[in-house]
């Protein structure tokens, strides 16, 4: 099997029969998929790039806001790619080389995954016709050291890793970024360290055609991973239907008000889809008899909402999908009920389970 030159880098890889694979990895709200959509309009429209995305609940967001930008999603919820969906992924893998022959394939982790066992999964696939090209983890600069104290599984992804993207770092001091860096640093002093740009995340010369060496399968242990998929963050599952009335319409007001009363330091994310009665702040295009559909990403006490036009058949019947996660959501229960005016039937609780 012979190397050439891959057409977005210097670095040689595999021979064009072998599909080469980055795994993106991050704790929750850390910006993978505004990385990787940005990441993509860097490349060349013929270089093929096909998205395997591992979604944290039911709500499917990111993968819709994916569809916004044209890409080609293959999606595996309620899950993790590191143990739970072992044989899914190994079969998501081989579909999406059989069906799309891509140049490559990106796999974004959901916030709880440890990239070990994802990458063994990669390796086992080697003569298959995949290549583990690299492991890739992003950092939040604003949050980091929030839960970095907490969270075993963001410590394992920034240690083991081929290079650290650190995200939002714009919007912190110049201080508070050297206290992030020193953070992973202490976890991971070699390992290069690049900031993402604010409007056009990371050149693709400098992410693809890694070659990584970590995980190779002649050191794999079971052990190396011990208690790591205890869920670590509370789950608050909420799913409303829609009737067709228009009074059953939320508010977009009401709504931004309540994603303004929830803490920053407890509530990591809101994502989802919601059907508005009009059009958000920002947006000048007018909402019909049906309102609007949006895609909600807050994260962190940050939010966007992005119009949702590509799959708005498959939520015709939705009022409202949204996944919560964060610490101590029981708390909040009665100001997210409240605010989306949903049942007891339409919400479920996932509590954490620290890792052992």
């Amino acid at each position: 099997m012979s190397a050439v030159a891959n057409p977005h880098t210097s670095r040689t890889v595999i021979d064009n029969a072998t599909t080469p694979v980055t795994v993106l990895t991050g704790f929750l709200g850390a910006g993978k998929t505004t990385l990787v959509l940005s990441l993509l309009k860097r490349v060349d429209p013929a270089y093929k790039i096909v998205l395997l995305k591992n979604e944290f609940g039911d709500a499917e967001t990111d993968s819709a806001l994916a569809r916004e930008s044209h890409i080609q999603v293959t999606e595996m919820t309620n899950g993790c790619l590191c143990c739970v969906l072992v044989g899914q992924m190994k079969r998501a893998l081989q579909e999406m080389k059989d069906k799309y022959c891509p140049d490559r394939i990106i796999v974004e982790t959901s916030g709880s995954a440890f990239p070990a066992p994802i990458a063994w999964q990669i390796r086992e696939m080697e003569e298959h016709g995949f290549h583990l090209d690299a492991i890739l983890t992003v950092v939040d600069c604003i949050n980091f050291c929030g839960y970095e104290d907490t969270s075993y599984t963001a410590r394992l992804q920034a240690q083991y890793t081929d290079l650290v993207i650190l995200n939002k770092w714009e919007h912190v001091s110049e201080r508070q970024l050297d206290i992030v860096i020193d953070r992973v640093n202490d976890l991971n002093t070699d390992t290069p360290k690049i900031r993402a740009d604010p409007c056009t995340g990371v050149d693709p010369e400098v992410v693809f055609g890694l070659d990584t060496r970590l995980f190779s399968l002649a050191e794999r242990s079971d052990a190396a991973t011990p208690g790591h998929h205890a869920q670590e963050v509370d789950l608050v599952e909420i799913s409303r239907p829609w009737s067709g009335d228009a009074q059953e319409l939320l508010s977009p007001a009401s709504f931004v008000g309540m994603l303004g009363k929830l803490s920053r330091e407890d509530v990591y994310r809101v994502k989802g889809i919601v059907r508005f009665s009009g059009p958000v702040p920002g947006d000048t295009d007018p909402a019909g008899p049906g309102g609007r559909l949006y895609i909600v990403n807050h994260a962190f006490g940050r939010y966007t909402f992005t119009p949702l036009t590509a799959s708005t058949q498959a939520h015709a019947s939705t009022l409202a999908r949204l996944t919560v996660m964060g610490h101590g959501l029981r708390m909040f229960l009665p100001l997210l009920q409240d605010g989306l005016r949903a049942l007891d039937s339409e919400i479920v609780v996932r509590p954490a389970h620290n890792p052992t």
